[in-house]
């Protein structure tokens, strides 16, 4: 404690718990108080901002995230009854400001206009009730003591609870600017239940600015027609989506683009495919043609990506993105042959993907897998035993949802490290103790699990040796930060990660080979290479002499994105202007903006010097380098394919030009603060797979599920600490030359014996 701080008792006065939790010190004239569990001082507030601070609650106080779990719900509840008490007194007054003793009725104020102006106060349930009726209007008689003359009066029906600053009017409330209207709930709910729409379609950006349209126009308003819909509305949408694309199609003169080739298979087998189109400014969605029919010839394959192209223009597009599979390679070998400026690149996250398939594979961390799964699906089929998991997590759910299967299981493993002492807490606590689930086999099986320091030890292990990999993951798939840049990096520090992990040469090179092996079509292709040499983040700490195989590359990536052999010439001598940091380049502005400004945007600011090269690196810097998810509506994509009328389906392309890229655009303009996924929603199923799903079911011995006791997911993160940068996670310094050579063909006998070993 600084100097001046002085500790001062606490008094039999300080009847409040989260006293016992907190230091009192005086500073001067001023009291301080501290918390004892991180040390965090509080120089004004009293202990109200204090067991704030303890509680997790938002308000004036930042949360304690090493407060254990009992004394957070004991924070949480002391909390609970202080508002109670606050809303009672708030009721007491209300109705003592609405009692008056010489009439039944509520005197009117007079304004200055001479206008009479009804007020009445009204209070409102804490829980909605789903008919509940708040205001109720209706002619009452009643008789003065004087002669019985009538008179109309309004009826309250009150709540036993009042909240103050909600009021109820017309069966809505109003919380806040906000309106919650009971009716309109239900309106929507019984629409969405009626025509089997998908419940997440509430996410979409537009539904409640169709809400808000809706309510500014009163009563009355007339819906849209079918005819409508499918006419009118659905021109004016074409015409506005391809106004946006037109913008993005005015950058590709200076990025240029990427022409992204997802396959997929429909519900009734057929192979579809849909090409998109990348360049910094958006994602664009071109069209769906289905190949069915040349799936496995590799000519028809290749004079259909020959037309793309063509359409896009050859002097925009940098490379074609496809799946790894071998008829892609060969038509894809022939694309490049006949059009020299192009390269074809495989998906690199796909090529992630089956780096982290492969690792799961191994014995060992397979196991570990089993183990997991079996306490999450424990969790996630019962009812009350999930509840319990999400108050000691504090919302935390077990399962991380990723954009594959194989990324859910690693994302969620590293959950599960990261919420370890909250689960240990739960499965340790007395409530735990009581709980019918607890003596039953699983429940045994799962405290016996989480109390295993083994189990932690290899959990944490798998955590650090994957990491990496799921860091580059998220890279990779951004729509919003093109990752050409970066992936050469990213699969640096995967392996470097490793070999500090394992450090015996023979346990990481199993890891590595793993890796080499998925990535051999990858790691000699120009553009990742290039796109490494080119980001002066990476480049300017290189140690020592830039690979030779680096070098090669970026030489490779001149001969064929430039014909002209003079600006060749002038692009390499600019080189030596990048590499010495000459000019422009070794400002400090420049040296400062290395790491903090795009690679791309690094170039358009401080390369004027290198005009050619700047305008090459900005070409190769401004491409993805996968085919990015996205998840459109697959029914109408299928309906466009199978219908047989000339007119019908060029309307369903239209339709489908307009559905899939607004849902290319509510993906980048997607904020992180969304609602939060729910692990057993059937929309996840299919990526969280067996993590919440019993593989015999629930067990009849556990009782009905009842799932609307389920507390809904709150998507909290606070518990897990601030997020990184997976940018900045990729450091500085590439010194070891090992990791560039690869694995030597002498190494890899050695390194599959020791897989099979294992």
């Amino acid at each position: 404690m600084a100097s001046g701080f002085e500790p001062v008792p606490l008094t039999s006065q300080k009847h409040d718990p989260a006293w016992k939790h907190c230091q009192m010190f005086k500073n001067g004239d001023r009291v301080q108080l501290k918390c004892l569990y991180c040390g965090k001082i509080f120089k004004g507030g009293g202990i109200h901002r204090i067991k704030e601070h303890l509680a997790g609650q938002k308000g004036n106080a930042s949360t304690c995230l090493r407060v254990l779990p009992d004394v957070r719900l004991l924070m949480q509840e002391s909390l609970n009854c202080v508002v109670v008490k606050k809303r009672k007194k708030q009721k007491i007054a209300d109705e003592l400001s609405n009692f008056n003793p010489t009439t039944s009725e509520i005197d009117p104020f007079t304004n200055q206009c001479g206008l009479n102006t009804e007020v009445t106060l009204i209070a409102v349930p804490e829980t909605i009730e789903p008919n509940a009726t708040f205001l109720v209007s209706r002619e009452e008689e009643t008789s003065n003591k004087g002669g019985g003359r009538k008179k109309k009066g309004r009826v309250r029906k009150a709540s036993r609870s009042a909240t103050p600053n909600a009021l109820a009017v017309n069966n809505s409330i109003v919380v806040g600017s906000k309106r919650v209207n009971n009716q309109v709930s239900v309106a929507i709910g019984r629409f969405f239940y009626d025509v089997g729409i998908p419940l997440d379609a509430v996410k979409s950006e537009f539904f409640q600015p169709m809400v808000d349209a809706i309510a500014s126009q009163g009563t009355g308003v007339v819906a849209p027609s079918y005819h409508d819909l499918r006419s009118s509305i659905l021109k004016n949408s074409l015409q506005e989506v391809r106004s946006d694309i037109d913008q993005c199609v005015g950058t590709w003169g200076k990025t240029g683009c990427s022409v992204l080739v997802d396959e997929w298979i429909s519900e009734k087998g057929r192979t579809l495919v849909n090409f998109l189109l990348y360049c910094p400014e958006g994602m664009t969605f071109l069209r769906s043609v289905d190949i069915s029919d040349i799936v496995n010839i590799p000519d028809a394959l290749y004079e259909l990506l020959k037309e793309v192209v063509e359409e896009v223009g050859m002097r925009n597009v940098l490379q074609v993105v496809t799946n790894a599979e071998e008829r892609y390679a060969v038509a894809a070998k022939r694309l490049t042959d006949a059009l020299p400026t192009v390269f074809w690149t495989p998906c690199a996250a796909h090529c992630i993907d089956l780096i982290l398939e492969d690792i799961k594979k191994l014995e060992w961390i397979n196991t570990i897998f089993e183990q997991a799964k079996s306490v999450s699906r424990f969790i996630y089929n019962h009812s009350v035993v999930l509840n319990m998991m999400r108050r000691y997590t504090f919302g935390v759910d077990l399962v991380d949802i990723g954009a594959t299967r194989i990324t859910t299981d690693f994302m969620t493993l590293k959950r599960m490290v990261n919420i370890k002492h909250n689960l240990q807490s739960m499965v340790t606590s007395e409530e735990w103790m009581e709980c019918s689930y607890s003596k039953k086999p699983e429940g045994f099986a799962m405290l016996d699990l989480i109390s295993s320091q083994s189990f932690w030890s290899s959990c944490i292990t798998i955590v650090h040796l994957t990491d990496p990999l799921l860091r580059l993951l998220r890279l990779v798939c951004s729509e919003k930060k093109p990752a050409m840049g970066y992936v050469y990096a990213g699969i640096y520090r995967a392996k470097e990660s490793i070999k500090k992990q394992l450090i015996n040469k023979k346990d990481y090179l199993v890891y590595w080979n793993v890796i080499d092996h998925r990535w051999e079509q990858l790691q000699r292709h120009p553009l990742h290479a290039a796109g490494f040499y080119l980001n002066p983040k990476f480049f300017y700490s290189i140690e020592g002499d830039v690979h030779h195989q680096i070098r090669s590359s970026v030489y490779d990536c001149i001969e064929k994105l430039v014909p002209d052999l003079k600006i060749q010439d002038k692009i390499v001598k600019e080189t030596t202007s990048y590499h010495n940091a000459v000019g422009d380049f070794g400002r400090k502005m420049a040296i400062r903006s290395r790491d903090t400004l795009l690679p791309d945007e690094w170039w358009s600011t401080y390369g004027g010097g290198c005009p050619n090269l700047a305008r090459l690196a900005i070409r190769i810097l401004s491409q993805t380098c996968s085919l990015i998810a996205c998840k459109p509506n697959w029914v109408t994509i299928q309906q466009m394919h199978e219908t047989k009328n000339c007119l019908e389906h060029q309307r369903l392309s239209d339709l489908v030009f307009v559905h899939y890229n607004l849902q290319l655009r509510q993906m980048a303009r997607k904020d992180k603060e969304q609602d939060a996924a729910d692990p057993i929603s059937f929309e996840n199923v299919g990526i969280v797979g067996d993590w919440v799903i019993e593989k015999e079911g629930c067990l009849e011995d556990f009782g009905s599920p009842d799932w609307m006791s389920v507390d809904p997911p709150l998507g909290n993160t606070t518990l897990l600490g601030p997020t990184t940068d997976d940018v900045e996670d990729l450091g500085a310094g590439f010194g070891d030359y090992e990791i560039f050579e690869g694995v030597r063909d002498g190494e890899e006998e050695n390194v599959e014996d020791n897989i099979v070993s294992q």
